[in-house]
């Protein structure tokens, strides 16, 4: 739980007023996650007189800011916000309290899939986006929180709302993170006993990452796992992990495709639906989907 604080005494923490960012209110979430009950002062300058024991971040060019010239950058070249710079110091430590299995791979991923685009982006590293539509990042929604011209919000009270749903995100993107890591090391195992191009998953499992990063995952072309709809679903693997173009589709004339037509095209009792896009099957049974990907690997390599 965070409190706002005037007092700079009662602070366990201190960080800048004005203008929020996703760097400071993600770094203020993870502090009070991590130490429970944290009282933060926000200001525009930090005393020179300040108790060595209170968390100076995003402001006062100690530690935890990194606006300073000799600021620290990461060997892949994306320059630490105070986010990435309190998790590095903190980080590990809270996963262990959490009692987690596989706390440094699940560190490691936390850091890569969340805390380093947060980090580029506060620093002028934005991605770029080829849409015709406008895409906001999490950095821009926490910017929304900010009060708006001619609102009668107050500064603060903003703040506290930002970083209570940076606190909630957090959360659920832990816990999405423990889950693929803990994931990843079944799909390893399944995925190196598995000899062909059809990867077969008895539950589902977060697998694609696994399957693009792992040299025996390139022979991969479908993953047949059971469906929380019932039956089984049968899914293509793009190309990598930056080119969602699929390593092989299903047929044209399958696409768009459900029960009775599919069935009477693709000749196999228990065809349920194919996408339109031909990325996603669903089947009866196990035999049929496996059926289903042997036939479009086979017509793939006819072409």
């Amino acid at each position: 739980m965070i409190t706002l604080v005037k007092d700079l005494n009662e602070a366990d923490g201190i960080t800048h007023n004005g203008t929020m960012h996703a760097d400071e209110v993600f770094a203020t979430a993870f502090l009070s996650l991590y130490f429970k009950n944290f009282k933060v002062a926000r200001v525009s300058e930090v005393p020179k007189d300040i108790s060595t024991n209170t968390i100076i971040y995003d402001i006062g060019k100690g530690k935890f800011d990194h606006h300073q010239k000799d600021a620290r950058i990461r060997d892949n070249g994306i320059k630490y916000s105070s986010f990435g710079l309190l998790f590095e110091e903190y980080g590990l430590s809270y996963l262990k309290k959490l009692k987690l299995k596989n706390t440094k791979a699940i560190y490691n991923y936390f850091v890569k899939d969340f805390i380093e685009a947060i980090d580029a982006i506060d620093n002028g590293i934005f991605p770029e986006i080829k849409a015709d539509y406008k895409v906001k990042t999490l950095s821009d929604v926490i910017k929304l929180f900010n009060p708006s011209y001619l609102s009668n919000d107050n500064e603060d009270e903003q703040f506290i709302k930002a970083v209570t749903l940076a606190e909630s995100i957090l959360t659920e993107e832990l816990k999405n993170v423990i889950g693929k890591v803990n994931a990843s090391f079944k799909v390893k195992t399944i995925l190196n006993k598995t000899k062909g191009p059809i990867l077969i998953l008895d539950e589902y499992l977060p697998y694609e990452e696994t399957i693009l990063t792992s040299l025996s995952g390139k022979k991969i072309k479908f993953v047949i796992y059971p469906s929380n709809r019932g039956g089984y679903g049968i899914k293509t693997i793009p190309i990598s992990t930056t080119d969602k173009t699929s390593r092989v589709y299903f047929p044209k004339t399958w696409g768009g495709l459900t029960n009775n037509d599919l069935e009477e095209v693709t000749g196999i009792k228990g065809s349920l639906f194919c996408h339109t896009n031909r990325f996603l099957m669903t089947a009866s049974s196990l035999d049929t989907a496996k059926t289903l990907a042997e036939i479009a690997i086979e017509l793939n390599e006819q072409q």
